[in-house]
C-alpha cells in the first residue's frame, strides 16, 4: 500500500536539492510481541515479571489509586492519550515498520532513525536487574528483526541500560556486533535509591531517590561506558525523561508534568558531561539530547560562558573571603551602622566567621574553606575558546517541526565566538505531538517560508547535521541507504569535514 504522495511534506521534499534524514521518529510496541520475545530471552516467568512491573509503573502507580492517595503520595500523573487513535493509518504505520517505510515519500522524509517507545521506559521502571537486562535484550533481538528489510531507509535505536556501566557495555557490544544496530539510546538519568534511607520499608525508599546523570558525582565510573562508544563508533543519544522530579509531581495535571521535562533531563546530562571533563577526555565523542530543542542549549553555553568568566580558577580569588580587612569593616559598621551592627566591633574590627555564615565556635579556619576552587578544572577550560571546543562540536539538539526557538541555533551573531548551534529535526512521529505525519516536514519548512532561517540553514537542519552526527563517529553509517551518495558528497566537502 503506497501512501498518497501529494502531501505538503511532499511538496516541499520535491523542492530542496538534499535528501531529509529525520533523527528521531518513534516506533510504538506491540505489548504482547515484546513479552514473547521477552519468554524467548529469559522465560516465561520473567516475562511475566515484566508485565507486572510495567503495569505497576502506569497503572498501579496511579491509575489504581484513589484521588485522595494520589494526593498525599504525590503521585505523579503520567501520560494518557498519547497517541494516535483517530489517525488509524499512522497509528499503523508507527507499530509496523515496513508499512512506515512505505509511507515515508508521503512523509517527505528519505531516512529514519526511530527510537522505541516503551523500551523508552523500560530500564527506569525495571529496578530488579534480571528483569532489566532480559526486557532490554528482547526489545533490541525485537527492533533488529522487525526493521530487517528496511535498512535502506529506516534504522532503529537500540535500549541501553545504564544501571551500570557493566550493562551499558554488555548490551551496547551485543547490539552493535551481533544485532548490527547502529542507533544507541541511553538512559542518562539513573533513579537511585537514597542509600541513608535504603534500610526504611520499600514504599518509602521507592520515593527517596536520586537522579544519577552519570557523569558527574555518579554513583559509577562511566568513562568505560564513553571509551565503548568511541571504540564502537556509536553516537550516544539520550531520550530520558524527568517526569516524577522535583515540581514535576502533580498528581492532577500530566501537562504539568510533562511540558519541558525532556529540556530538563537534557540540561542536567548536559551539564554533567561538561562539567565531569566527559567532553575534554572524548573530545570526538558525539552527544545528542532529543526532543528537546536547542534553546536550553543555546541559554546553558551562554550561562557557562559568562560563569567561567567570574569564577575559573583565577577569578574565583576575588571571593575568596581571606582578602576581608576586618577592621576597615568594623569602621564602616561603626561609623554607618546602627547600633545593632556596632555592637559586634570589636577593638581589631569585626569577626570574619559570622561574616561568612560560620558559626564561633566552628572547627573552619578562621574563614573557611579559603583554599581556590576551579569548578571548570575537569573540563579543562583555560579560555573562552576551550569552554567553546568543549561544548559546541559535541552537542547535538533534536527539535520538533513546530518548534518556534529551533531559529535560535542559527543566530551566531548572538552568541559568544559565533557560536552555531547543531540543531537536527526529529519528527516525533509515533507520539500525539504528531497528528499527521505527512504534515511534519511541511510544518518544519515554515521556517523558511516565514523567513526565519536561510535554505542553507534548512540543509543543516534536516540533512547535515544528522551527518555530522552518526557520519562524524562512524563514516559507513549511512551505506546501503538512499542517502548514502548525497552524504558522501558532504563529508568530502572540506567545510564540512573540519567539523566531523
Amino acid at each position: 500500500m503506497q501512501g498518497p504522495r501529494d502531501t505538503s511534506s511532499s511538496k516541499v521534499r520535491e523542492k530542496l536539492n538534499h535528501p531529509v534524514i529525520d533523527t528521531d521518529g518513534h516506533m510504538l510496541e506491540f505489548l504482547p510481541a515484546l513479552l514473547d520475545y521477552v519468554k524467548q530471552v529469559a522465560g516465561a516467568s520473567i516475562a511475566q515479571r515484566v508485565e507486572e512491573a510495567m503495569y505497576q509503573s502506569g497503572r498501579g502507580r496511579w491509575h489504581d489509586r484513589t484521588p485522595e492517595d494520589r494526593r498525599k503520595w504525590r503521585a505523579s500523573r503520567p501520560p494518557f492519550w498519547a497517541i494516535a487513535a483517530k489517525n488509524n493509518m499512522d497509528r499503523a504505520a508507527a507499530m509496523l515498520p515496513r508499512l512506515l517505510r512505505e509511507r515515508l515519500d508521503s512523509l517527505g522524509i528519505d531516512f529514519g532513525i526511530i527510537y522505541p517507545t516503551t523500551g523508552f521506559i523500560l530500564p527506569e521502571i525495571l529496578q530488579e536487574k534480571e528483569i532489566r537486562l532480559a526486557a532490554c535484550r528482547a526489545q533490541n533481538i525485537m527492533v533488529a528483526e522487525m526493521f530487517a528489510g528496511c535498512e535502506d531507509r529506516l534504522t532503529p535505536a537500540a535500549t541501553i541500560p545504564c544501571h551500570t556501566p557493566e550493562e551499558a557495555i554488555a548490551e551496547l557490544n551485543h547490539c552493535v556486533t551481533q544485532l548490527s544496530l547502529k542507533v544507541a539510546m541511553i538512559t542518562n538519568l539513573v533513579r537511585r535509591p537514597v542509600e541513608a534511607l535504603a534500610d526504611r520499608e520499600p514504599e518509602i525508599t521507592s520515593q527517596a531517590v536520586w537522579a544519577d546523570v552519570l557523569a558527574l558525582d555518579s554513583a559509577y565510573d562511566y568513562d568505560p561506558l564513553w571509551a565503548k562508544c568511541a571504540e564502537l563508533k556509536v553516537a550516544v543519544t539520550a531520550h530520558s525523561q524527568s517526569q516524577g522530579f522535583g515540581f514535576r509531581r502533580s498528581h492532577t495535571n500530566y501537562m504539568y508534568n510533562q511540558t519541558g521535562h525532556f529540556a530538563d533531563a537534557a540540561h542536567a546530562f548536559a551539564k554533567a558531561l561538561f562539567f565531569g571533563g566527559v567532553t575534554a577526555r572524548f573530545p570526538n565523542l558525539n552527544f545528542a539530547f532529543l526532543e528537546c530543542g536547542v534553546a536550553w542549549g543555546c541559554t546553558l553555553y551562554t550561562d557557562l560562558m559568562e560563569r567561567w568568566k567570574k569564577r575559573n580558577g583565577t577569578a574565583i580569588d576575588n571571593y575568596n573571603p581571606a582578602h576581608l580587612d576586618m577592621a576597615f569593616l568594623g569602621e564602616m559598621f561603626e561609623r554607618y551602622g546602627t547600633p545593632t551592627f556596632a555592637k559586634y566591633v570589636k577593638g581589631d574590627g569585626i569577626g570574619g566567621r559570622q561574616l561568612i555564615g560560620l558559626k564561633p565556635e566552628s572547627s573552619h579556619g578562621e574563614f573557611g574553606d579559603s583554599s581556590p576552587v576551579d569548578e571548570f578544572m575537569a573540563a579543562q577550560i583555560k579560555s573562552v575558546q576551550d569552554l567553546y571546543d568543549r561544548y559546541v562540536p559535541n552537542f547535538y539538539f533534536g527539535c520538533e517541526a513546530d518548534d518556534p526557538l529551533t531559529p535560535v541555533a542559527f543566530r551566531k551573531d548572538w552568541f559568544p565566538l559565533k557560536a552555531r548551534f547543531n540543531a537536527m529535526l526529529g519528527s516525533d512521529i509515533g507520539h500525539w505531538d504528531v497528528t499527521d505525519m505527512t504534515t511534519v516536514l511541511g510544518e518544519a519548512y515554515e521556517l523558511v517560508t516565514d523567513g526565519l532561517i536561510s535554505e542553507k540553514d534548512f540543509e543543516d537542519f534536516t540533512f547535515t547535521n544528522a551527518i555530522k552526527l552518526h557520519a562524524g563517529m562512524n563514516p559507513d553509517f549511512f551505506k546501503g541507504t538512499v542517502v548514502e551518495d548525497s552524504v558522501d558528497a558532504v563529508l568530502r566537502n572540506e567545510s564540512v569535514k573540519n567539523t566531523v
